[in-house]
This record gives structure tokens, C-alpha cells and sequence, in this order.
């Protein structure tokens, strides 16, 4: 085990969790990646889902005081935003960053509208992440972003009143099981939790930092900005009753409220996948959360930026199995997106723009993967509407779509006033298509069909 960890200390942190053996991401809840529980019935959740459902697309933004220095502090690199961690800087230390945090930049409507160009449907903010570090106006813990730093604004409220101005739902992210400037927030194994300032993990008292520090910021975050969302992570010790404990608080200040199942213990009302997109879907609602580049917070050094492609692709690739996709954003400690965020996200923006009738209100293929792209669907009162995303272009102008049905129409989302040809035969069913793609990225084929 020591090698191991070794090994996890000094791996590059842009996957900020350990990966198990079936490709699942393991975030400190050993019940992470299991099929989700409830007391409330399916139409309640369904009901609560409805907007969530629709959207599938929505910005994920890690932000917070180890954007400062690009996760660098006094000339080290910290990797990632667990720098803290990383380098294991004493609290006392770690505070002073706060003292010169000033994102004079930061301006709600354009980050807003960078989400909105880029067809996202919702945006999901750190509110605290592992450093322990509020990014809201926080009464019952002064370590946070109005009472420790020169800046004394609440980006959490102007991204509240932004949002709503231009259209777009707002949630939340909390840090639920790791709190690194919290004396009694213990962790799995004790190596996710600060051991540097309290090295005595068997003294600490989980249920003290829940009662004193996670259920007060939890109903400030409710009662101060009603969050569409909350979007817990890393559940590690936390326990069932207090995972209940934390879900009815949640919904007895708001029943609307949405939450993720990193409130631990199989609870909550949609599965998250970190990172990586499941072979097959799930049975249960899902998301993927996914960084642009290579870190969750803004690196200075990290170019690794995933191409337009790559990210259209992925969006289709979750639509067509039913799931959401976050796509993260790390801004810098001067409040400003990287332009190259922004120009990524404009390119996936433009494809959604002619082809978002593919994505959003749509339900999962009953196909799987094609060899050409991947499918989605609507279903009508009289008809199917099938949207067939082709990655690989045909070279020889025919879409085969193995599966028997019978067409009502075919076009181009692109040219949909003009009807493709399309001809049953042995195996489905064949469409004529232009020789060339119309779109490099993905085309779109939408084809109405009769029930099957």
C-alpha cells in the first residue's frame, strides 16, 4: 500500500481521484458508483429532473484561492488545485493567499455569457472546495471570500442574479468530505485529509465539522441564493443518517432543490461519472463531469486542451446514452475564463447552435454506438424522431441504419427543408447522403420514423 500511495503523491492530479479496476472513478464513497436509493417516489424525482433532463449540457467552474498563483506557491508547483494538499501547506500559510486575492477582473455577465455562447443550459460554481475556502458570503464561517480578502464581493450572489437575468440555472459545488482547514474533517485511509496541521486522524470527530461547519454553509447556500443545484463531492466518512440528516435539511428549505449522489451512502437524485463517459449508460440519471484541459482549477502551465471535436463528440456520445455533460472551466485568480476556454467552448456553441435539436430534450438511443457516430431520439404523439450524429463521414453518399423502420422523412439539421432519399432494404434502412459532410465535427441526419 505505501508504494501506492507514493505513487498517487507524485502522479499529475488532473484526475483527482483513483480509477478502480472496472474504469470507474472511486471519490471516497464506497457507494459511489452503485445504483442509486430513495425514499421519494420516481415521479417526484423525475419531476425535480425535468429541467436538469433537458438541458444535458451544462459548465462546470472550479475556482478559488489556488487560482492565485496558477496553483503555484512561491515558485512551486502545486499541480492541481489541491495544492494545499500537495505541497502541504500549513493552514497559516495557506491563509495569506487569501489576503491578496483580488479578482478585479471577475464580471458575472460575461462568465454568464461564455457559458450561454457555448449552448450551456446551467452553470455549477465551487462554493467550497477541499482548502476549506467559502467563495460566499458565509455568516457562520468568517474564512471566506467577503471577510478574508481584499476583494469583499460575493461571486456567488452575482452569478445567481446573472444567470437568472440571461436564462440559464445555477448550482452549486460543496466539498462535503474533505475540508482541509477543518480540525475534526477526517478521511478515507487519512491521506486525502490534513495531516500536516492535525496529524491525529483517530481524534477526529467528523460529526463535529458536519454539525459546526457543513450544515450551517449548506442552508446559507440554500437560503441566500437557492441553488437549482447542489453538487456534493467526495462523501468519504460521512455516514447514512447524516447523509439523510443532510438531504431532508436540503429539501425541507427547498423541495426543488436538486442533488447529486455525492451526498453518499446511494443516495441522492443523479449518478456522476468523473472524467470518463460509461460504455453502455446508466439505468439511473448521470452525468459526466469532465475537465477542458488537463486540471479542475486554472494551472498556468497546462495547455492540454481537448479540441472542439473531441468535446462535440463527447457531448453526443453522453446524449445518446442519456446523461448530462459538465464541462469544467478553471478561471484565474484575476477572474478572468481563459480565452482558450472561451474559444473552445464557442466552437461547441456554434455546432449546437444549427444542431442542439439533437441534444437537448433528447432520450437515450435504443441503438448503442454505430461505426459512424452515434444516435438520439424524441419520441411524438404520432411519430419518432431519430438524430443521427455522423462522426465518420460515408465516402460513398449512402448512411446505412441497421435497425427495420419505416421513414417518414429524412433531412439534414443543417438543410432541413430538404428531404433526403432513403430506400429499405435487408438490413434497415439506407439514406442518401451529400458526399461531403456538411459539417467536419458532426453532421446530423434527423429522421422521422413511425413507432418501433
Amino acid at each position: 500500500m505505501k508504494y501506492v500511495l507514493v505513487i498517487l503523491l507524485f502522479f499529475p492530479l488532473w484526475l483527482n481521484a483513483q480509477v478502480n479496476a472496472d474504469g470507474s472513478i472511486d471519490t471516497g464513497d464506497k457507494f459511489a458508483n452503485a445504483k442509486l436509493e430513495s425514499n421519494e417516489s420516481p415521479e417526484v424525482i423525475a419531476q425535480r429532473l425535468e429541467w436538469w433532463s433537458e438541458a444535458r449540457f451544462g459548465m462546470f467552474i472550479h475556482w478559488g484561492l489556488y487560482a492565485q498563483d496558477g496553483c503555484f506557491w512561491q515558485g512551486q508547483d502545486g499541480r492541481s488545485e489541491h495544492m494545499m494538499r500537495n505541497l502541504q501547506i500549513p493552514i497559516a500559510e495557506y491563509e495569506k493567499i487569501a489576503d491578496v486575492f483580488n479578482p478585479e477582473n471577475f464580471n458575472a455577465d460575461k462568465w454568464v455569457k461564455v457559458a450561454k455562447d457555448a449552448g450551456m443550459k446551467y452553470m455549477v460554481l465551487t462554493s467550497k472546495h477541499h482548502d476549506g475556502f467559502a467563495m460566499f458570503n458565509s455568516p457562520s464561517n468568517a474564512y471566506n471570500i467577503l471577510k478574508s480578502t481584499p476583494w469583499k464581493r460575493d461571486p456567488l450572489k452575482e452569478l445567481t442574479e446573472a444567470c437568472e437575468k440571461q436564462g440559464l440555472k445555477f448550482g452549486v459545488y460543496y466539498s462535503l468530505g474533505r475540508d482541509w482547514h477543518d480540525p475534526d474533517c477526517n478521511s478515507v485511509k487519512g491521506w486525502r485529509s490534513n495531516i500536516w496541521d492535525f496529524p491525529e486522524e483517530d481524534q477526529k470527530d467528523f460529526s463535529k465539522y458536519f454539525e459546526r461547519k457543513v450544515k450551517p454553509q449548506i442552508t446559507e447556500l440554500i437560503t441566500q441564493y437557492h441553488p437549482a443545484i447542489i453538487w456534493f463531492d467526495t462523501p468519504e466518512l460521512i455516514s447514512m443518517e447524516e447523509s439523510r440528516e443532510l438531504l431532508s435539511l436540503i429539501h425541507k428549505l427547498d423541495s426543488t432543490c436538486i442533488v447529486n449522489q455525492r451526498v453518499g451512502n446511494k443516495l441522492g437524485d443523479y449518478a456522476v461519472r468523473e472524467q470518463k463517459i460509461p460504455e453502455g449508460g446508466e439505468p439511473q440519471p448521470w452525468e459526466t463531469c469532465m475537465t477542458l484541459n488537463g486540471a479542475w482549477g486554472y494551472h498556468k502551465t497546462d495547455d492540454n486542451w481537448k479540441s472542439a471535436d473531441s468535446l462535440v463528440h463527447s457531448l453526443v456520445d453522453i446524449a445518446s446514452k442519456g446523461g448530462n455533460f459538465l464541462l469544467n472551466v478553471g478561471p484565474t485568480g484575476k477572474g478572468i475564463i481563459p480565452q482558450t476556454s472561451v474559444n473552445r467552448l464557442k466552437e461547441v456553441g456554434d455546432w449546437l447552435e444549427v444542431n442542439g435539436e439533437a441534444i437537448y430534450g433528447t432520450s437515450s438511443s435504443p441503438f448503442g454506438k454505430f461505426p459512424w457516430g452515434r444516435c438520439t431520439k424524441k419520441l411524438g404523439r404520432k411519430n419518432v424522431t431519430l438524430y443521427l450524429s455522423v462522426f465518420e463521414w460515408p465516402k460513398n453518399g449512402k448512411l446505412q441504419l441497421d435497425f427495420p423502420v419505416k421513414v417518414v422523412r429524412a433531412c439534414l439539421l443543417s438543410d432541413s427543408d430538404k428531404d433526403l432519399k432513403t430506400e429499405a432494404n435487408q438490413s434497415g434502412v439506407s439514406i442518401t447522403i451529400p458526399i461531403k459532410a456538411p459539417n467536419e465535427i458532426a453532421t446530423v441526419v434527423k429522421l422521422v420514423v413511425e413507432p418501433f
